[in-house]
């Protein structure tokens, strides 16, 4: 048995300076081309001066802020190329070029899940990512923990945040996981409309870039040891077996 990241979903945050979110509508995405006209609302948009969100079925949402518009989606079982938010964001912002784009986050979350026993969850983070220490002894219960680690990488910032957490399925049982976060940050660098707009566009095309990185650090840089301590324990309950 091995422990992997299970993508759950990626979000593309843009900061806008005064962005009005009254403006965003069903019609309006579906008239600009940001998505299908075919694809169908998941539940009742919102629509206010304060927040607007629509959802759709395809797993797709857009949400506009007093300063940003947020595109998610939940990618779990997904191949790359049916992932459409990145898409969706670029039509967004193209369109809708008429306003100063400041920022872009490409975000990624996703978890690991422990199977082995309850608190096999709280247990990697105190034993595999945190020292051990009379610290972690305080008060009558384990200590639970929340990491915010921040990576300097060449193309940008990456902040991860680890936490534990649980999955609750309808027969009311549990299953103990990590949930991994990851936020890539992208400034936009100035000059005219048109070329922070390409700035833009540059920075939403490394999604998936992102995503392969978040992947790729979890998988071998936090999970690795994880994997070989659970690749032992076949081979000692086979020799427990045979004495």
């Amino acid at each position: 048995m091995s422990q992997t990241l299970v993508n759950q979903e990626s979000m593309i945050s843009v900061a806008i300076k005064e962005n009005n979110p009254a403006t965003l509508t069903e019609d309006l995405l579906k008239y600009i081309g940001a998505v299908p006209k075919e694809w169908q609302s998941a539940r009742p948009p919102i629509c206010s001066n304060s927040v607007s969100q629509v959802m759709f079925t395809s797993g797709v949402g857009v949400v506009s802020e007093p300063n940003r518009v947020i595109f998610i989606e939940t990618i779990a079982g997904k191949a790359a190329a049916e992932i459409s938010c990145p898409s969706v964001a670029k039509k967004y912002v193209e369109t809708l070029s008429n306003v100063e784009y400041q920022a872009v986050s490409i975000n990624h979350r996703g978890y690991v899940a422990f199977e082995r026993e309850q608190d096999a969850a709280s247990k990697y983070m105190a034993q595999t990512l945190l020292s051990p220490g009379t610290w972690q002894e305080v008060g009558n219960a384990p200590m639970r923990a929340t990491l915010n680690l921040a990576y300097s990488l060449d193309r940008c910032p990456l902040y991860l945040s680890i936490t534990e957490a649980a999955l609750r399925f309808p027969d009311e049982t549990t299953t103990p996981i990590v949930m991994f976060s990851s936020s890539f940050r992208y400034e936009i660098a100035g000059g005219t409309a048109p070329e922070r707009l390409s700035h833009l566009h540059q920075a939403i095309d490394n999604w998936q870039t992102d995503l392969s990185t978040y992947q790729d650090i979890i998988n071998t840089k936090f999970l690795a040891r994880e994997s070989e301590n659970l690749a032992v324990v076949p081979s000692l309950f086979a020799m427990s077996a045979s004495v």
